[in-house]
């Protein structure tokens, strides 16, 4: 094939390109702004938990927001920690330009108060409103004792004597704008020190939790079904607390409801708990319970309210209903330090629900849900808890894991195949999601509702709609490899770092729609891709931080100085480097002299820079290298599994 002629059509396109971001030149950069409404800007600060419920009451974060000369949103801040924190980010002024206009809100003639829990409120009674005032001109109460679902909040007003009022009445010091930017504030960024001592420290607490869930296992028998009493409701009856009911190899026609510590255990998968269709097989209510070794089958097939809790008017009361108070093999609810172990069920409703429960252990579990995800609920359903799930296999249903308001929880060494998202995140913070293995589902993992935090760490995700899906700020993704997705990452995050990810033979490597460019994406390996980057929204993003880019296996270029980086960038969304590898010539342009040129003036002229990715300083070889060579010689076929089907056959049998 003559290459010409697509050399000719790429360089048109690069015209284009250029003529469409002439800069503009003057104007008053400086000039007059005025505040818009918070609920125009693009927001950084708080959790969708955390802000809902602060709408719902008459509790008050302060706000910020700021005009940016290369950025052509404002960007919107719950806190003037948040906002301080954003303005000392490095790689900020490089993504967005100087901060053009920054304003604040003033408590000023609210009556701001403090409740008993510390946080700030404004009397629903006080007639006057909170106003936005330029940041430099507000005085500033640093230290008191008021929180926000944040944490410590710096509170400001507009003149000196409401903020000494303020002071004097609930603490902390009085400051100027200066002083205030030059706080020592903990970043809104994901840091590799910072999430790297999170995954350590959930870790542990998963560990420390698993041990002291099976100790449980070691209580003394004191009933035997079928020779101490005639039925299992009857045993667990009679049985002290703190001991153990035995069920031997059998049948046992029961929905059962346990309500002091006790351990039921049976023989593995010969023992066999057969629900009545109705409701849950086993009920706990009591911390200090484990159930395990058990097969258990009849669940009901209700996934909405079999007890319906009064309508408190809490803003996620619909959500409970929906998703919180179904059926399941074994439900645990109100009870803290439960075990649920060696558990293999098949059902139309939940596997295990675990609401209202701190430090439940869910491990070695194996539940098999419907064959479409429609017709099927949750792997494991967790409700306002905290939970441990470990060592189990998902199959079918909805989801693998869902949770709603479960901050902390940890999901590790588990497999989830043929269902809708292996594990979804909703309203919860601080997870772990760590060395899981899930296979055609219509998304591996994914986090919605902007939570903070998270971490998802060494997980397998293949033959699904995307890998990885990340909503939120503050998100750990690292380690992970993706491989046959029609996405491999899909980042709709804002202040997360992505590191030492493989993302491999995927329809599409990453898309990136956040529209503030303020991620960290370096030491990844990109390769095999048919198309490496998408970025249908927000404006250019820089992959790189201190000389440390990602590896790109369609990269063009040369490292003449052999310091294990190419000494041109590299634009994987551009017109002409996102089509090396796949368009004759492609590579023969991006080095010639007339592309050359033109990434010179478009790194001088601001007004010139296309939107999409960059790589300042794309890698020479993969960070990963044993993980992609051993891709590289299996060279995989596009999979069926990229039009998410289901293979039944992965189906595990008791």
């Amino acid at each position: 094939m003559d290459p010409r002629p697509v050399l000719v059509g790429l360089l048109v396109v690069l015209l284009v390109a250029a003529a469409a971001f002439v800069p503009q030149v003057g104007g008053d950069a400086g000039g007059s702004y005025d505040p818009v409404a918070f609920e125009d800007t693009v927001k950084l600060g708080l959790t969708d938990a955390a802000a809902v419920e602060v709408r719902a009451s008459n509790r008050t974060v302060p706000q910020g927001q700021v005009f940016y000369s290369q950025y052509r949103y404002v960007v919107g801040y719950y806190g003037v920690e948040a906002l301080v924190s954003d303005l000392q980010r490095p790689g900020r002024e490089r993504q967005v330009g100087r901060p053009l206009a920054v304003f604040v809100t003033a408590y000023e003639g609210t009556e701001l108060r403090v409740n008993d829990d510390d946080e700030l409120y404004i009397p629903s009674t006080t007639p006057a409103t909170v106003s936005w005032v330029p940041a430099d001109s507000a005085t500033y109460v640093v230290g008191s004792e008021a929180r926000t679902p944040a944490g410590e909040v710096v509170v400001p007003f507009q003149t000196a004597a409401a903020a000494r009022e303020f002071a004097d009445a609930h603490g902390g010091r009085v400051l100027g704008w200066d002083a205030v930017r030059d706080l020592d504030l903990p970043g809104i960024e994901a840091t590799r020190d910072r999430m790297r001592t999170a995954v350590a420290e959930r870790t542990g607490w998963a560990d420390r939790q698993s041990a002291a869930a099976h100790a449980l296992l070691d209580r003394p028998v004191s009933v035997v079904v079928g020779e101490d009493a005639p039925t299992l409701a009857a045993a667990v009856e009679q049985a002290p607390p703190n001991t153990t009911v035995r069920l031997p190899p059998g049948t046992y026609e029961a929905n059962v409801t346990v309500s002091k510590p006790l351990t039921l255990r049976g023989a593995g998968n010969d023992t066999h708990l057969l629900g009545d269709g109705n409701g849950s097989v086993v009920r706990v209510h009591s911390p200090g319970v484990a159930v395990a070794d058990l097969r258990v089958t009849g669940v009901g097939n209700s996934t909405s309210p079999d007890v319906r809790p009064e309508d408190t008017g809490e803003w996620d009361y619909a959500v409970q209903m929906g998703y919180g108070y179904g059926d399941a093999a074994v439900s645990v609810v109100e009870s803290d330090g439960v075990l649920v172990s060696n558990v293999w069920t098949r059902t139309p409703a939940n596997g295990v629900l675990v609401r209202d429960s701190d430090g439940v252990v869910v491990a070695n579990v194996t539940v098999v849900g419907s064959g479409e995800w429609q017709d099927g609920f949750m792997g494991v359903m967790s409700m306002r808890a905290r939970p441990v799930v470990q060592d189990s296999t998902f199959v079918g249903g909805r989801d693998g894991v869902y949770m709603h308001l479960s901050d902390g929880l940890v999901v590790r060494d588990s497999r989830m195949v043929g269902m809708r998202f292996g594990v979804h995140e909703m309203y919860s913070s601080d997870i772990l999601v760590a060395n899981n293995t899930v296979r055609e589902t219509d998304v591996g993992l994914i986090t919605m509702t902007r939570p903070r935090g998270n971490a998802l760490v060494d997980n397998d995700v293949r033959e699904s709609g995307a890998g990885i899906a990340i909503s939120g700020s503050a998100t750990y993704v690292a380690g992970n490899v993706l491989v046959d997705n029609r996405y491999g990452l899909q980042i709709p995050s804002e202040t997360s770092l992505y590191e030492h990810n493989v993302v491999a033979y995927n329809e599409i490597g990453v898309r990136a729609t956040a529209l503030l460019p303020s991620n960290t994406v370096v030491a990844n390996d990109f390769v095999g891709n048919d198309r490496p980057v998408v970025a249908p929204l927000g404006p250019l993003r820089v992959w790189t931080v201190d000389g440390e880019g990602n590896y790109w296996d369609t990269a063009p270029g040369r490292d003449r100085d052999g310091d294990g980086t190419l000494e041109r960038a590299y634009r994987p969304t551009g017109a002409v480097d996102g089509r090396v590898g796949r368009v004759p010539g492609a590579e023969t342009l991006a080095r010639s002299p007339a592309v050359a040129g033109l990434r010179t003036l478009q790194e001088a002229v601001p007004g010139l820079r296309s939107r999409g990715a960059v790589d300042l300083a794309p890698s020479v070889s993969p960070g990963r290298p044993t993980v992609v060579e051993r891709l590289n010689a299996t060279r995989p076929e596009p999979s069926t599994a990229r039009d998410v089907t289901t293979d039944r056959t992965l189906d595990p049998q008791p």
